[in-house]
């Protein structure tokens, strides 16, 4: 089996204007088994165009419907924009339909928004991490209805900062608590690619993270180019696949129905 990209946005996402057929076409050239989409779900989303949500219903029949015209399998993933005063609603979603995975990820907080900027506006580098991680441990510690954390340090992405990175050691407190917390209840996380085609050029979390979720005990992790275009699938993914086993996991983790599949890299 050839690993699949685990990130994956459509043309139902915002942010994309990805054709569902053209991602098909790119991934039977590849040889891949399936595909797997991930479009946005952003409840308490601040930008407009974030604002209105996926016909479901309809989504599920349009994916039935390729997978039997392009005969390769589709699996049904979503990356949820957790927002704590949004997740009744986000769990009533999740439950309603039969999801194959789920990314939890942290795009706003206390009502703002980290890509459009007001989340760092009176705030320092040093508050405006921490605040993030904060939320993110919030997540972790009271909502179970996910799979794996999306792009674990997304803030460095978007932050407004002559430096946009950070050394672990000063968040490493925080941090560990996400991942034991992650470990604990039996979740994962995933190594984002998208960082390396920004001017970091970084994957997301950075390395030093991947190994302390290694060192903790952590086994559950995906592998994800986080494409919102068609030439952005599988960016990144073969060379950071062969990253992980140099910094000693051994597996790799899929979805289908939520249940988590692990793969030998050898």
């Amino acid at each position: 089996m050839l690993y699949t990209d685990q990130h994956v946005h459509t043309s139902y996402s915002p942010d994309s204007e990805a054709k569902i057929a053209d991602y098909l076409i790119e991934a039977k050239k590849r040889g891949l088994d399936y595909v797997i989409f991930t479009d946005h779900a952003d409840m308490g989303a601040i930008e407009e165009a974030f604002k209105k949500q996926i016909d479901y219903q309809e989504y599920f029949k349009v994916m039935k419907r390729f997978e039997e015209q392009y005969e390769i399998e589709i699996r049904v993933g979503i990356e949820i924009g957790y927002e704590i005063n949004y997740k009744n609603q986000i769990n009533e979603l999740l439950n309603e339909y039969p999801f194959d995975f789920v990314i939890g990820s942290i795009h706003y907080g206390d009502g703002k928004d980290l890509y459009l900027g007001d989340f760092y506006q009176g705030k320092s580098q040093y508050d405006s991490y921490m605040r993030y991680f904060e939320l993110m441990l919030e997540m972790v510690e009271n909502f179970t209805n996910f799979d794996v954390i999306g792009h674990l340090d997304y803030i460095v992405r978007y932050a407004p900062f002559v430096v946009k990175d950070y050394e672990y050691k000063v968040y490493k407190e925080i941090i560990d608590l996400i991942l034991k917390t992650v470990i604990k209840k039996g979740k994962g996380i995933e190594l984002n690619t998208s960082g390396l085609r920004g001017p970091l050029k970084t994957i997301l979390p950075k390395e030093e993270v991947l190994i302390q979720y290694k060192e903790l005990g952590g086994k559950i992790i995906t592998v994800g180019s986080d494409a919102h275009s068609v030439k952005e699938y599988y960016a990144g993914m073969s060379d950071e696949i062969n990253h992980l086993e140099r910094v000693g996991f051994s597996e790799l983790s899929s979805f289908s129905k939520r249940k988590v599949k692990q793969h030998k890299m050898r």
